[in-house]
């Protein structure tokens, strides 16, 4: 079954005293596109971590962003900046002193000076104190989220991109209905011209057969016709393996369209050159899909 590159993946850790969310977005890339927003205390993790995405996601632009903060139920820890406390104190104290002030509300005072009190940075703090072995879960996690959402974005693209083989074949099959209509009037043609030229004195008959076998082999399109049934029947087969096939589909449309161009040079009938034309649509369709296809 085909999987798309487009996808979407999130998971959560949350506890009593910390909370681990991860979030991956994938587009369609030609390989790995991989762009990380982490914690620093993650820095040393990068390579492990962009090791664990390709070998999950294969290609694709993808997207990480790893959020590690407080949980909002445990509170905010606020610190004392001690030697400013005693600083601005002192200041105070002495400031009453020379003024004669009593100064029972000193301590109170110095405690909201600015800066005294700091509430910790929750984030940074934080996340020092979660390790890798507990993010890790969370990432795979959101991994298998996201490969769900590309699995159930390939059912349909696979459902959609069948129906467009499908309407080749039924193409197809009206080429082949036309073709006898297309050999006969080939043939008329070819007896009505041989009419004209045999009373001609310098008529050689053995190199007109020769030149008539040479330009009906340029028509006939038998081969073109074989060989493309067997291009749709391999696209199909393709498109239900189990490992990530938009490459290798990327190919065999290559074939088809080949062998539909043949078809559509070599016909010279008008029925069959606008079946060829409609097969064309289709094969684009397939191709602006396969962009999307890992």
């Amino acid at each position: 079954m085909l999987l798309s590159m487009t996808g979407f993946g999130a998971a959560q850790l949350e506890t009593d005293a910390y909370t681990v969310n991860v979030e991956l977005k994938s587009l369609n890339s030609k390989s790995m596109d991989l762009s990380l927003r982490l914690p620093r205390s993650l820095s040393d993790k990068e390579l492990e971590i962009r090791n664990l995405i390709s070998k999950s996601l294969v290609r694709g632009k993808v997207n990480l962003t790893v959020e590690i903060g407080r949980n909002k139920a445990s509170g905010t820890r606020n610190k004392v900046n001690r030697e400013l406390l005693m600083a601005y104190y002192q200041e105070l104290e002495q400031a009453a002193a020379q003024v004669g002030a009593t100064s029972p509300d000193l301590f109170r005072l110095a405690l909201q000076m600015p800066e005294v009190m700091q509430t910790e940075a929750a984030e940074e703090t934080v996340a020092e104190d979660v390790t890798w072995g507990q993010v890790a879960p969370v990432l795979q996690n959101a991994l298998d989220n996201l490969n769900s959402f590309r699995a159930d974005e390939g059912k349909a693209l696979t459902n959609e991109i069948v129906s467009y083989i499908d309407r080749i074949r039924i193409l197809l099959a009206e080429v082949d209905k036309h073709d006898p209509t297309r050999v006969e009037q080939i043939r008329q043609r070819i007896q009505g011209h041989l009419t004209e030229i045999s009373s001609s004195e310098s008529f050689n008959q053995n190199r007109f057969e020769q030149e008539m076998i040479y330009y009906i082999e340029k028509l006939d399109i038998a081969e073109e016709k074989v060989r493309l049934v067997n291009h749709l029947h391999y696209f199909t087969e393709t498109v239900y393996l189990p490992e990530p096939t938009g490459k290798k589909l990327a190919f065999i449309s290559q074939e088809i369209g080949r062998e539909i161009n043949t078809i559509g040079s070599k016909a010279n009938d008008s029925t069959i050159q606008h079946l060829v034309v409609e097969m064309k649509e289709e094969l684009e369709k397939i191709k602006e899909q396969l962009n999307n296809i890992l």
